[in-house]
């Protein structure tokens, strides 16, 4: 079977140096970050690239096969939990922790897309709508508070550097997280810049037409529902270690929002994008917050309304205009 070629601007292009030029001014700021930056600065930078992970997984839903998702602070809430339940009911450690969260994360996805099928746009949102509401409410459920510890939560404690690293222990959890997101996004990178990349946007496009070209619609998109949960789920779990806490709370329908707005902000079926969201709606609205603390999110929503206006195809999609200009 021939490849699929879909012309849209959606599709993952190989890119000039100059739109990289942005990209790797930030991996290079990130390297020399934990050198130089506070405690509270590295903790926040940390959870920038957790964010980052997880509209990775979100955008590849949303923004390349085309299904809506409002319900994914769900998988990261599952991939929360199962890392602070197994580092503290079983004292095992992050590292082992992690990779069993996303297995986890991807059966459910997995599991989950499947009924998504029969859904789609709006249909398909009240789904996972529902999943985004019910979750948080199934952790402070009284036959599983043993497990989850209910409304308080669990409390976990800093992970250990390693003997002979002269790091502290914050500079070591960056690190780790820097490390695993270069990981996610090679990933993704080879993942959606191939003929899985081609198939989803060829699916989101023309699903009958790809159909009969032999493209296993159905297959297809459960298994990218079960990939995109795999990745919040690792944001999840590398958030409880981060965190050192994890309660229903934390992971209400707001969360799930907050995600589709960085998916849209970074811009759409992009992967460069999932970081530009990941950086708007980790600093931003702390920003917002020293300018206003009674109008905080008012002031919020006007900045969303102006971004959005200003630039339609994300933050990723005004780099590539600008390189494009400059040229």
């Amino acid at each position: 079977m021939t490849d699929i070629t879909v012309s849209s601007p959606l599709v993952a292009r190989k890119p000039g140096a100059a739109a990289w030029l942005l990209p790797c001014a930030i991996a290079a700021a990130a390297l020399v970050l934990p050198l130089v930056a506070p405690g509270f600065y590295l903790f926040q930078a940390t959870l920038a690239m957790i964010y980052a992970i997880a509209l990775l997984g979100l955008n590849m839903l949303v923004g390349y096969s085309g299904q809506i998702s409002l319900g994914h602070g769900a998988f990261f809430a599952v991939g929360a939990y199962t890392t602070a339940i197994l580092v503290d009911h079983f004292a095992a450690p992050g590292w082992a922790a992690i990779p069993m969260a996303a297995v986890l994360c991807f059966v459910v996805g997995f599991a989950f897309g499947l009924p998504a099928l029969r859904l789609e746009g709006h249909y398909l949102a009240l789904a996972t709508f529902a999943l985004a509401v019910a979750v948080p409410q199934l952790l402070k459920w009284k036959a599983l508070e043993d497990w989850t510890g209910g409304v308080q939560g669990i409390l976990l404690a800093k992970p250990e550097v390693p003997a002979g690293l002269p790091l502290s222990p914050d500079q070591w959890l960056y690190l780790c997280v820097l490390a695993i997101t270069l990981l996610a996004f090679v990933a993704a990178r080879n993942l959606l810049g191939g003929r899985l990349g081609r198939a989803l946007v060829a699916i989101r496009e023309q699903p009958i037409a790809a159909a009969a070209m032999g493209v296993d619609v159905s297959g297809i998109k459960t298994l990218t529902f079960g990939i995109s949960a795999l990745y919040t789920g690792v944001a999840g779990a590398l958030s409880a270690m981060v965190v050192q806490f994890v309660s229903p709370d934390s992971f209400n329908f707001f969360l799930s929002i907050t995600l589709v707005i960085g998916v849209v902000i970074g811009g759409l079926g992009t992967v460069r994008g999932a970081l530009y969201g990941a950086v708007f709606i980790q600093f931003v609205p702390n920003l917002v917050d020293q300018v206003s603390k009674s109008a905080t999110w008012a002031i919020y929503g006007v900045l969303l309304i102006v971004v959005v206006f200003l630039m339609p195809s994300g933050i990723e999609g005004a780099v590539r205009r600008l390189v494009r200009g400059r040229r």
